[in-house]
């Protein structure tokens, strides 16, 4: 008599796969809806997801734009650009746009330290 197979286990859901936790970005003014932050301006509680928003009521809190003016963005943590050059530009471009401040202004704060160093040369 054959055994049956054991029944698969459904695999766990991928990290920011879920659209309840993507961010929405205004496309008339750029401002980002977080739904890990809220809106405190507008009373939006941390963790409210965008879909959840009132659709007659909610406006950008910066230009005042209805909801269809939004798109998604993804999570917060996924890389920014084109999916296509992702593995292009010697890894930086897998860097999400937090990690490409510091190290662009981590760059600037280095070169200007650098910069003042020569004042103690005599």
């Amino acid at each position: 008599m054959p055994v049956p197979a054991p029944a698969a286990e459904p695999e766990p859901p991928v990290p920011g796969s879920d659209p309840d936790t993507h961010r929405f970005e205004c496309r008339s003014c750029g401002f980002v809806y977080d739904p890990g932050e809220g809106i405190a301006k507008l009373a939006i509680a941390p963790g409210t997801p965008f879909s959840a928003l009132d659709v007659a009521s909610f406006r950008c809190p910066v230009c005042r734009s209805k909801v269809a003016a939004f798109r998604d963005i993804g999570p917060r943590n996924k890389p920014s650009g084109f999916e296509e050059n992702l593995g292009y530009g010697l890894g930086v471009n897998q860097l999400t746009p937090g990690q490409k401040n510091v190290l662009i202004f981590g760059g600037f704060a280095l070169a200007f330290a650098f910069f003042l160093s020569l004042y103690s040369l005599r």
